[in-house]
């Protein structure tokens, strides 16, 4: 990966797009579990998406797998889409940018209550 793929995000682009094609292909079960994979991955990437791809690629690849094997969706996601998604993002207890967020402004509420006390 070059500079210019790296600042303009050319390549995750490609990527992407990619993936949405893999998917394309998938039966419509499996399509409509993808969107909700990307929908509850989507707060635990950081400001680029970058470190989504490979979670993304395994996700995807999952999914292909067991589309191929006939297995149902529901088989291989079971109920709780939301904590097979936190789970591949690092465990139950993965930082969501909310989570990032909330500690960035603690901290800045602090540093700026510290200098006013002190």
């Amino acid at each position: 990966m070059n500079f210019w793929e790296t600042i303009t995000g050319s390549d995750l682009t490609r990527e992407y797009q990619a993936f949405e094609a893999r998917a394309g292909a998938l039966p419509e079960d499996y399509r409509a579990a993808w969107e909700q994979i990307k929908a509850n991955l989507f707060p635990y990437g950081d400001f680029s998406g970058r470190n989504l791809m490979p979670i993304l690629d395994g996700a995807l690849g999952l999914l292909e797998e067991t589309a191929a094997e006939g297995q149902s969706i529901h088989d291989v996601l079971g109920d709780d889409v939301e904590g097979f998604c936190a789970a591949l993002a690092g465990g139950e207890g993965a930082k969501n940018f909310r989570d990032r967020w909330r500690k960035q402004l603690n901290r800045n509420v602090a540093k700026k209550l510290g200098r006013l006390g002190g």
